[in-house]
């Protein structure tokens, strides 16, 4: 299974943040396969979001799937 194919899996269920990412599927550029999942015709919505620590992250989410953003 590629990493494409993870994180469409993933989106699926969830959204997904670059930190789930590199812990649940070793995915270190979420944003490379975000990008290369929306060349493949994948409506995906990016959701700003800001962590416990202060920083701000992108949360990513399949349009039309559960839990959507």
């Amino acid at each position: 299974m590629t990493q494409n194919d993870m994180i469409l899996e993933a989106l699926t269920h969830a959204p997904i943040t670059p930190i789930e990412a590199l812990k649940r599927y070793g995915v270190f550029r979420l944003a490379a396969r975000i990008a290369d999942l929306r060349a493949m015709g994948h409506d995906i919505e990016t959701k700003k979001i800001k962590l416990l620590n202060g920083k701000t992250v992108a949360q990513y989410a399949l349009r039309g799937s559960p839990n959507v953003l």
